[in-house]
Order: structure tokens, then sequence, then C-alpha cells
């Protein structure tokens, strides 16, 4: 008899967080904060300032313009930091399923194909969940290097440190949702193949390809339709009044993507 929902869910969350690889992946994703924070505060120590280069249509600078002013703006830097090639790569640990018994092998006996993909996929979508708990490492980093206040919006309105908290934890689950469509993604290209390393490289080669794509001015007509393309919206939440077009494009985006490929799988 198969086991229930649960306890399968229980073993495959246990599998995924006692892999090496996923603790490695989660230092690293750790060290962004600590790293970006360091260099800032030495920048300027210096007498130098942040983001003088930055790109006209980057949040990345914008937001590390803010950190020596705020704390709390590391926890912004480092999301947007993370979110184009760290996050998105730390999803190919679902593809790497093959190497610990293979998925492809698993589907194919009867325990309840339905089940068992759901059982991965929540479990995906935990690990998507904890990654961007890189924001709480960020918050640390950012309290023990920086000032800690009020906070002003990008839209210039300025509103108190409990507000700002609770703007952090709504953009830390934006950004886990925004991981929605390549994590099912990532599930469908596990049930192709019995090599992990081929699983895995071929879904952080499908996101590499994807961002070049999206940096393309002549590919603009299937920019909406890529799944990276609306990643950056959660800068949106930090304007009065919030922007919701493009979230909401973001979330709905993912969402399709997750019924197309995990159809699929």
């Amino acid at each position: 008899m198969c086991c229930g929902p649960w306890p399968l869910f229980r073993s495959e969350l246990g599998i995924t967080f006692h892999r090496w690889r996923t603790l490695a992946l989660l230092a690293v994703l750790a060290a962004v904060p600590i790293l970006v924070g360091i260099a800032v505060k030495i920048e300027t120590s210096d007498g130098g300032t942040i983001g003088d280069g930055g790109g006209s249509n980057g949040e990345g600078p914008a937001f590390l313009t803010q950190v020596t002013n705020n704390g709390i703006f590391l926890v912004f830097a480092s999301l947007a930091a993370t979110l184009p090639v760290f996050l998105p790569m730390a999803i190919g640990v679902i593809a790497g399923e093959a190497s610990a018994g293979t998925l492809r092998y698993l589907l194919v006996a009867p325990a309840g194909r339905t089940r068992l993909l759901l059982a991965k996929y929540a479990t995906t979508l935990v690990f998507c969940l904890v990654a961007t708990t890189v924001a709480l490492v960020a918050l640390g980093v950012g309290a023990v290097l920086f000032p800690l206040g009020d906070v002003t919006l990008i839209s210039g309105t300025r509103i108190s440190f409990a507000e700002a908290m609770v703007l952090a934890a709504a953009v830390g689950g934006v950004v886990a949702l925004s991981l929605v469509g390549m994590a099912a993604l990532g599930l469908f290209i596990s049930t192709l193949t019995n090599s992990g390393i081929a699983a895995m490289a071929a879904t952080v080669g499908l996101l590499i390809t994807v961002q070049i794509l999206d940096r393309i001015p002549q590919l603009h007509v299937i920019h909406p339709y890529l799944f990276s393309h609306y990643w950056l919206s959660f800068a949106d939440l930090l304007r009065d009044p919030i922007y919701w077009d493009e979230i909401v494009k973001n979330l709905g985006l993912q969402g399709l993507y997750l019924a197309v490929f995990g159809s699929a799988a």
C-alpha cells in the first residue's frame, strides 16, 4: 500500500535538506548580503559613493544607494542581486532528483504519479521560501553595519520601520512566488532524464538562455512570456501607492508556467 501524502512530503523534505549541495547553495545565498554589506561599508568609509555607474533600469544599484542611510535596504538590494541568478540556480536542486534514486524511475512505478510529483513540487516550494530567507541575513548584516529607522520609499513617501518590515516580508513572499514557474519547469525536466547532472545542467542552461533572450531588444515581442521577465517587479511594492500591474503579470505568468509544465510532468 502506498504511503499517504504527508509522510511522502516529509520524506522528500528531509532528503532535500540533508543533501550537501542544498546546504552549500543556502550558504552561498547567505554569503551574498554579507559580502554586499561589507563592500558598501568599505566603499562609503573610503569616501566613495554607491551606484554611480548603475544602469538606468537597475533596481540593485538604486537600492544600494540607500543602504548607508538605512540597513533595511540591504534586504532589497540582496534580493535584487540574488534573484536573477543565484536563487533560480538553487531551484536546480529538484532537477538533480535522478542522482538520489531518479525521479524518472520512481514515476514508472504504480505509486501514484500525481501524489509523488506534488510532494516533490511542494518540497521545491519550501526550498524557494527558505532560500528567500537570505533577507533575514541581509537584515541582520544591515542592522550591524548601518543605521535603522524610518524608511523613505522609492516614491518618496516616508514610513515607519515597522511598516517597512511588513513590506520586506511581502517582498520576500513575492520573490518566492516568482520562482514558482521555474520550479515547475525544473520538475518537468527532471522527469525526462535519469541523469541528475543533465537535469540540473538543462535547467540552469535554460535559465541563462531565457535571461539572454530577455536582454535582446529585437525580441521584445516574446519578453512578456519569459518566466524571468517580471522578476524584479517586487520593487513596485516599495512605491506609494503600490504599482500592482507588473506584480500581477508576474504572478499570473508563474501560474501559467505551473499549469503547463506541471501538467506536462
